[in-house]
């Protein structure tokens, strides 16, 4: 099956169908570009959807990874990374091993091509050139035999009339025998022309043509090969990449699996826990008998041992129920949701002492045992306040619960070690340098580390007291924590006891003829129950003083927890000023206070107030 011997006159035919097949190459060439563009647009699309959802470096979202489903999310973002990766590859791979290998290759065909078809029209043109040749000998002998005829025809007819001369009869016949000569040469070189061609004519369609032709054939049939090949390329470049991205699918499986919501919920227990006690039980207020609950409150003020005289209805009492508001504010404190207050002037609350109608008497021994050890290890209301506002904390953290304190402190402990080991090491590769240039003169100047030696020395020397500070803070609070625990065992039989007091209260009340009970009885039940520094500290506690006075600028709204309204143009006292939070304190009487933004407010401060006020301050401190 050759194209030589079959298609031995389908030249121009042979001529499309091999532009057809260089035009399929190209289409497919094509093709495979659009398909590498594809997949690098695919790839960074991926990477930049994985970009887009790490994590910011020093951000708030850098703490969220330590849970393990935001750690496989994580794992999950990489593993998309390196999957785009392998489609980088496919289209890598791809342009390389088929664009720019097929680009060449229709170079070359198309030139190999141009060459045999020049070479086919070349030999077309050669039978045509000897096929010419052919008619003209053909024509010229035609007519050399005609002529030769006419002259031989004229001859006779010369010779046979008598009336011509013999001159013109002889110059009749040589011309006659002159034509004849000529039909003759004109025949042998018609015949001669004839065998050329014939022979020519054979070379070109037994030899030339199929010679041609058969190139033609073989060039078409190693493009359809090619094709093939690389198509089957096609399909290699994505298989290749197939374990690849196989692995990344079990990478990102294995995360998954890896989720434990165990250990996210303790890690959440972790994060948040303050250390503080759940408050105690509500004690039920019963107000139909307003006149002895007055006279046991004040039994319950005098019950501590500390010779203080009962006190009488009026100014003072208002002074002594002072303590208990506190308490109930403190309550509601810590029950309050943590949330960072907005600026000013929007109506914000720093939700530090709630300020409101007065909560009714909460139990008071109950509530002072779990509260104890918390007040003795920190500043007081102020640092729920700052707490609650969201300020700048201190050095020490003590402005977070005991167990987010404890472990900020152990955080900075151990950063601090780190940096002592870093300083150790530059001062030991330091010493080592020197050893070197005392016994190497040559290698440099022994005294040029000394400088760095001795700044080494100071810096390590201030991070070791700065670790023993953080130490000592630590120890602290974990001394705290640790009686925290033991006055929580403790709780159960306190609460047992102060049980059966109330319930003692209760017997001897049914046991007088009128169902009251007296103020003896009140007082004796309630000494049984254990005073607390917590007690002594709110109940002793009078009412911060003035310092100033401030002028309301505009009006507030004091809708949220421990703020206060005011209306502009009103006469306010000043009981506390702003400590950097933009928020000031202050007192409308006695009973009503709370916080207004500072810049709602013209204050004017009494300087011996303020004095006086900063002292008692550093005392309770």
């Amino acid at each position: 099956m050759s194209w030589g011997t079959e298609l031995w006159d389908q030249f121009d035919n042979l001529e499309k169908h091999t532009q057809w097949g260089i035009d399929v190459l190209e289409k497919f060439i094509k093709f495979v570009k659009e398909r590498t563009e594809i997949e690098l647009s695919y790839a960074k699309q991926l990477r930049n959807l994985s970009k887009k959802y790490q994590p910011k470096k020093n951000s708030k979202e850098e703490e969220e990874y330590r849970y393990t489903s935001a750690r496989a999310f994580l794992a999950t973002l990489n593993e998309m990374n390196d999957y785009a990766g392998q489609h980088e590859v496919i289209s890598e791979n791809m342009t390389s091993l088929i664009t720019g290998e097929l680009t060449r290759y229709v170079q070359e065909l198309k030139q190999e091509r141009k060459s045999h078809f020049h070479d086919g029209r070349k030999a077309q043109q050669h039978i045509e050139t000897c096929w010419k040749q052919l008619e003209a000998s053909k024509r010229r002998f035609e007519r050399d035999c005609k002529e030769a005829d006419r002259a031989q025809q004229y001859f006779e007819k010369m010779d046979a009339d008598i009336n011509v001369t013999k001159a013109d009869v002889e110059k009749a016949r040589q011309q006659a025998q002159l034509r004849h000569q000529m039909a003759e040469d004109s025949k042998a070189e018609y015949s001669s022309t004839l065998q050329k061609f014939n022979s020519e004519q054979h070379d070109h369609y037994y030899t030339h043509i199929p010679h041609i032709f058969q190139k033609i054939q073989e060039m078409e049939e190693r493009r359809i090969v090619r094709i093939g090949e690389s198509m089957k390329t096609f399909a290699e470049v994505d298989r290749q990449v197939i374990p690849i991205i196989g692995k990344c699918l079990d990478e990102i499986t294995k995360a998954a699996e890896s989720i434990d919501h165990k250990n996210d919920s303790q890690l959440v227990i972790e994060a948040f826990k303050s250390g503080f006690e759940p408050p105690g039980d509500v004690e039920f207020e019963d107000f139909t008998q307003p006149m002895k609950r007055t006279v046991s409150e004040s039994s319950l003020s005098n019950s501590r041992g500390d010779g203080k005289s009962e006190p009488k209805f009026g100014g003072k009492s208002k002074g002594k129920l002072w303590p208990f508001i506190k308490k109930n504010k403190l309550m509601s404190l810590l029950t309050s949701p943590h949330q960072p207050p907005p600026p000013p002037p929007a109506s914000a609350s720093p939700s530090a002492v709630p300020n409101g109608p007065q909560s009714p008497k909460q139990q008071k021994e109950p509530l002072s045992h779990r509260f104890n050890e918390f007040m003795t290890s920190k500043p007081k209301i102020h640092c729920f306040r700052s707490l609650k506002r969201g300020g700048a904390g201190p050095e020490d953290f003590s402005n977070l619960p005991p167990e987010q304190r404890r472990k900020k402190l152990q955080q900075k402990v151990d950063e601090l070690n780190k940096d002592i080991q870093k300083e150790m090491d530059q001062r030991d590769a330091l010493t080592k340098m020197k050893d070197v240039y005392i016994k190497n003169p040559q290698m440099g100047d022994a005294a040029s580390v000394d400088h760095r030696l001795a700044e080494l020395g100071q810096n390590i020397e201030k991070l070791r007291l700065e670790v023993q500070k953080f130490e000592g803070w630590l120890a602290e609070v974990e001394g705290r924590l640790s009686m925290r625990t033991e006055a929580r065992r403790q709780s159960g039989l306190y609460e047992a006891q102060n049980t059966s007091a109330v319930n003692s209260c209760a017997q001897d009340r049914e046991s007088s003829p009128d169902g009251s009970y007296t103020e003896e009885q009140s007082q004796e039940t309630e000494m049984k129950v254990p005073a607390t520094d917590f007690d002594d500290e709110f109940d002793d506690e009078e009412p911060l003083p003035t310092i100033g006075t401030c002028k309301a600028l505009y009006t507030f709204e004091g809708q949220n927890e421990g703020t206060i309204s005011v209306a502009e143009g009103e006469m306010l006292y000043v009981i506390e000023e702003d400590k950097g939070d933009g928020w000031t304190r202050i007192r409308r009487n006695e009973d009503e206070e709370g916080y207004v933004p500072t810049s709602y407010v013209e204050v004017y401060l009494d300087k011996n107030a303020k004095d006086v006020y900063k002292s008692l301050e550093k005392i309770s401190e």
